[in-house]
């Protein structure tokens, strides 16, 4: 019998066994090593940080953390999409009936900013265990917090809209807003037409007029010249600030606080749960998945 078959397979699997670590070493010289990688992830963050920064919280606040026209972008809660795919979307194409506009954003910049937001991300959801429904009886009944708040066209006006306020804030912030209303005054609407604008706090604001009466409320509108008052009666005043006596901000919330001895941890827990479920309608934004 000839060697010569022998030979051929012999050759064949020098051949073989050849390719194979070539390839193997093709891909370790390729492969980046960890530090590498955690690297070049971390750049991408403070790009992501940086970009952020300068074109998004003028409406979603420094942080993240939310102001008078976008939500809070940290709880992890996504109201048009949750994957990256549909936060490429958003941000690039924006989001119809929504204050939201299309951005010329480069792809990497977008990129970075989605590693950004998900860097800020909770390491798990926040706890909900409050009844839903209880807490939305306690909102419209012995809580009277309908009475300055509007959900979804019902309620009151002093206070903010909550419509989406499941959507704009975190279960922490909403505690601390109900226990201590001054520890963190949200912030409220300018001019809708003005997305650099600063937004006005729901500060307590007195008008003094001339002849000595005070009106309390918070200021809808205000500038150099006049101020628009939503008083405490829920009627809306305008006033030009030369001809009243004084117009004071004072750097506290017209709500009251809401300790244990008037709200049970129990009706806080419900009545968080409620404004969670509050989010307003969804919208996808275009070229969402």
């Amino acid at each position: 019998m000839s060697s010569q078959p022998k030979i051929f397979r012999a050759v064949l699997l020098l051949l073989f066994l050849s390719l194979v670590g070539s390839t193997s070493s093709s891909k370790a010289q390729t492969a980046k090593p960890p530090g590498i990688a955690i690297a070049r992830r971390a750049a991408e963050v403070r790009e992501g940080a940086s970009l952020f920064r300068a074109n998004c919280s003028p409406c979603h606040g420094l942080g993240a953390y939310g102001g008078g026209r976008g939500p809070d972008l940290t709880s992890g809660r996504w109201t048009h999409g949750s994957s990256d795919e549909a936060i490429f979307a958003t941000i690039t194409h924006g989001v119809p009936g929504t204050e939201m506009p299309a951005n010329a954003f480069e792809d990497s910049e977008v990129r970075a900013i989605i590693a950004y937001l998900r860097s800020l991300a909770p390491s798990k959801d926040e706890a909900i265990t409050g009844n839903a429904k209880n807490g939305d009886r306690l909102f419209h009944g012995s809580a009277a917090c309908g009475t300055c708040h509007m959900v979804s066209g019902s309620g009151g006006l002093l206070g903010p809209d909550l419509s989406r306020v499941g959507a704009a804030r975190s279960v922490t912030y909403l505690v601390d807003s109900i226990r201590d209303p001054n520890k963190d005054l949200s912030l409220g609407m300018t001019d809708p037409n003005d997305h650099y604008g600063l937004p006005l706090l729901y500060d307590t604001v007195t008008v003094t007029t001339n002849s000595g009466e005070k009106i309390l409320g918070v200021a809808r509108n205000e500038d150099t010249f006049s101020v628009q008052l939503m008083a405490t009666d829920q009627r809306l005043h305008f006033f030009l600030k030369s001809e009243v006596k004084s117009v004071v901000h004072e750097r506290a919330s017209l709500m009251p606080p809401y300790p244990e001895t008037f709200l049970s941890a129990s009706d806080l827990n419900d009545i968080v749960a409620y404004l969670v479920t509050l989010r307003g309608q969804r919208v996808e934004a275009p070229g969402a998945k």
